[in-house]
């Protein structure tokens, strides 16, 4: 390649790649983005191929930090809790996420994300964009990338820097593993998930409640649907690959109407095509990646799912991606021409936090399929709304540190919602409803269990 090589050659173009050209753009460090696929916005979205996205607190205030919350702002549909469908109720029990008119979540499409995130690099002075462009190889000691175009050509690409934000599947990472430096499993689960797509009604408004995320939760499996601007919904099953009831026993029409007019009825009798949109979209794999290190000779990072990729069930992943996205901007700032101790600091920053979310990701979806409809877990949660209005500074519900404070690491939000759970567990022990509770010991309780936090909200 002509010229001076780039100082920073960012491996994807997707969510996170997208965002950390901006930022980094605006650094002044004219980041190259190769991209495996076709440019996304010269081309049709592929259907069933990625589950939703849930824009919350931490992806919102990375958005605005980056100077993009108001391009994307149009893109979002808020929902304020979850409306959980038991067999034969066709309205659903409404459960509110928070307690503030702001803690709400956003569902937004994917592709559509992508592309506004993608129309804001190339319009960044100092980022260069390169589609159908692959990635096979990476060199840590001098940065060199192995690029090969759409045509089968290959070329040395140097760079000061590199960072991978390819995805889980990243070509980087395994060319990293495939020499040796570095360790990555990925664990999977038994479970796999499909997408259907919930039409508008006759006149073109949501058939079902706009402002909420739908749950059909039954215990072993789920069903959940996000709402679009459309007014489409996107539905997603979760079901195991092999155990019944399971993906292995629906293969044929007649298998998968019999088996949602059984479960999910009133989605079925929503979806005229549903059988056929079943058959016709794949079956994806649900996992979680855990790497390490993710730094190499000082030139190379992964970020986002390349390094920590988490099953969905948190809706984190995104949130957490652009998290990382930040961090490393501000350490780059920090460390000025010290790159590699930017990139060891943004790895000892950053990998606590992933290995928090994916553990609470994974517990998340036991509680969606399975712990919504237990009547402990509904008193519980009432108790911790009411000692989070009691003592706003010291408690406040794991679910709304991880999705409603972004000032509250991962890693701290593990940690005390554990002695949160403990306190919630020994307070409902043997009450049936909220009057049954002790309040003045869980008050006393609380003060002598939860330090302060640094930067309370203002009491619900």
């Amino acid at each position: 390649m002509a010229g001076a090589a780039p100082r920073l050659v960012i491996a994807g173009a997707g969510l996170a790649g997208s965002l950390l050209a901006v930022l980094c753009a605006r650094r002044g460090l004219a980041p190259l983005v190769v991209e495996a696929r076709p440019d996304p916005r010269r081309a049709q979205p592929g259907g069933g191929r990625s589950i939703n996205l849930a824009l919350a607190a931490r992806g919102l205030a990375a958005l605005e930090y980056a100077g993009l919350r108001e391009r994307i702002e149009p893109l979002l549909v808020p929902m304020s809790g979850r409306r959980v469908h038991e067999p034969g109720d066709a309205t659903g029990r409404f459960m509110r996420y928070g307690q503030r008119p702001d803690e709400v979540i956003h569902s937004v499409s994917r592709d559509a994300l992508n592309r506004a995130l993608l129309d804001a690099a190339e319009a960044t002075p100092g980022v260069k964009l390169r589609f159908a462009t692959r990635c096979t190889d990476v060199a840590p000691a001098d940065g060199t990338l192995i690029l090969e175009d759409g045509d089968g050509h290959r070329h040395a690409q140097p760079a000061t820097l590199v960072i991978a934000c390819d995805g889980a599947g990243s070509a980087v990472r395994q060319a990293l593993q495939a020499r040796g430096l570095l360790d990555a499993r990925e664990d999977w689960l038994a479970h796999d998930y499909k997408e259907l797509a919930l039409p508008p009604a006759p006149d073109g408004s949501h058939q079902l409640d706009p402002n909420a995320l739908h749950i059909w939760p039954r215990g072993g499996f789920m069903l959940i649907a996000l709402p679009n601007t459309d007014a489409t919904f996107t539905c997603t099953l979760f079901l195991a690959r092999d155990a019944a009831p399971g993906f292995a026993q629906l293969r044929d029409a007649a298998s998968v109407d019999a088996f949602f007019a059984r479960e999910f009825a009133d989605v079925h009798a929503r979806i005229p095509d549903l059988a056929a949109q079943f058959l016709a979209n794949p079956q994806g794999r649900l996992g979680t990646l855990y790497c390490r290190p993710w730094v190499h000779g000082g030139r190379v990072a992964l970020l986002g799912d390349a390094a920590h990729a988490i099953v969905p069930f948190h809706g984190q992943g995104m949130n957490c991606a652009f998290e990382d996205c930040v961090a490393l901007d501000r350490l780059l700032g920090a460390h000025g021409d010290d790159t590699a101790a930017a990139l060891a600091a943004y790895e000892a920053e950053r990998k606590p936090n992933a290995d928090a979310i994916a553990r609470m990701a994974l517990e998340n979806y036991v509680e969606m399929r399975d712990g919504v409809r237990d009547p402990r877990f509904e008193l519980q949660r009432e108790l911790a709304f009411e000692l989070e209005r009691r003592h706003p500074a010291r408690f406040v519900p794991r679910y709304s540190m991880v999705m409603f404070r972004p000032d509250i690491p991962y890693a701290t939000a593990l940690e005390r919602g554990e002695r949160q759970q403990e306190l919630l567990a020994e307070f409902t022990g043997d009450a049936q409803t909220l009057a049954d509770v002790d309040h003045a010991r869980a008050d006393a309780a609380v003060r002598a269990r939860l330090t302060p936090l640094a930067k309370p909200p203002p009491a619900p």
